[in-house]
């Protein structure tokens, strides 16, 4: 059994304090567990448009990107809520989920559904006192897309890997929007494949974790094959660094192209230690391979470091 499907028997809450404190601390506890805190940062993708422009676009652009992180950071986790609500049973019968909060009733379902409803409702109230409705119809794009995903789509092979992925494109629009900083067709297209490979990525490491039974606790799983999901991971990753390779080449200025040139090199290599952390640990969550890894984390500093000084 690997150290992940070990990490179940642990008990809930991570340990015996928090088992005897008090029932209101407990309780907020549960509820910061389903928000998933362990995702908060892949909301920072609102700063990517900026980023990729070297410009925050509007004066004080930089508070509307932080107030747009947390709109989706809000956002999500009212997704959270339902999606474990309506995951409640089948995760009861999964080694690592059953200790989620609400499959394991230290959170009430009734509660999870009335937080969703405030955190959505609270999302879409900053939206329109920054005064940007687009990013208040991205935030509703996401969420409506979200629950379709739960509701329904997650169980179509590859369009359930699609929607994952819009997650992600969605939260780089809505900085982008907040920001006023109109992203480009290329900066879509690469942040498009990236987002695809890490849910393909998701897959990959649930299905080499639980093997067989991972299509008990995911129906849609019995459609792919370890085999099929590593060669869409490549296929991903190849195209993603030929587009990154051609926005590159088309940036004006020879020092500007050829910074961003070199770039593409610290990026391949993230992407091929990536590769190789997917199929040799896949008991870790895909978030800790990019963001816990040290050799990832000094493969994506160069890549910051050329970018920023190609900007």
């Amino acid at each position: 059994m690997t150290t992940r499907a070990r990490a179940a028997d642990r008990p809930p809450g991570g340990s015996a304090v928090l088992a005897r404190s008090p029932l209101p601390v407990r309780w907020v506890a549960a509820v910061v567990q389903t928000s998933r805190p362990r995702q908060w940062p892949k909301n920072l993708l609102v700063f990517a448009a900026p980023l990729a422009a070297a410009s925050l676009g509007r004066d004080d652009g930089l508070g509307y990107a932080l107030v747009a992180a947390v709109v989706f950071t809000v956002a999500a986790a009212a997704v959270y809520f339902v999606n474990d609500v309506v995951d409640a049973d089948r995760d009861r019968l999964h080694p690592v989920k059953r200790n989620r909060a609400v499959a394991s009733g230290r959170l009430p379902r009734s509660h999870a559904v009335v937080l969703a409803v405030l955190g959505l409702l609270a999302a879409e109230a900053a939206c329109l006192w920054l005064g940007e409705p687009t990013l208040a119809v991205l935030v509703a794009v996401y969420v409506a897309f979200s629950f379709m995903y739960t509701f329904a789509l997650k169980h179509i092979p590859v369009v359930e890997l699609a929607f994952v992925a819009a997650g992600f494109v969605l939260r780089a629009l809505g900085g982008a929007s907040a920001t006023r900083v109109p992203p480009s067709g290329w900066f879509l297209v690469v942040c498009s494949l990236g987002a695809l490979l890490v849910a393909i990525a998701k897959r990959y490491t649930e299905l080499a974790l639980l093997g067989p039974e991972a299509a008990i606790h995911r129906p849609v799983m019995r459609w792919y094959t370890p085999g099929l999901l590593r060669v869409s991971q490549r296929i991903a990753a190849g195209v993603m660094i030929a587009a990154y390779l051609l926005w590159a080449y088309s940036q004006d200025g020879t020092w500007t192209r050829t910074l961003h040139l070199l770039s593409a090199l610290p990026l391949a290599a993230a992407l091929l230690r990536f590769d190789w952390l997917t199929a040799y640990q896949p008991a870790k969550p895909v978030e800790d391979l990019i963001a816990r890894d040290k050799l990832m984390i000094c493969c994506e500093l160069a890549w910051l470091a050329l970018f920023a000084g190609g900007l």
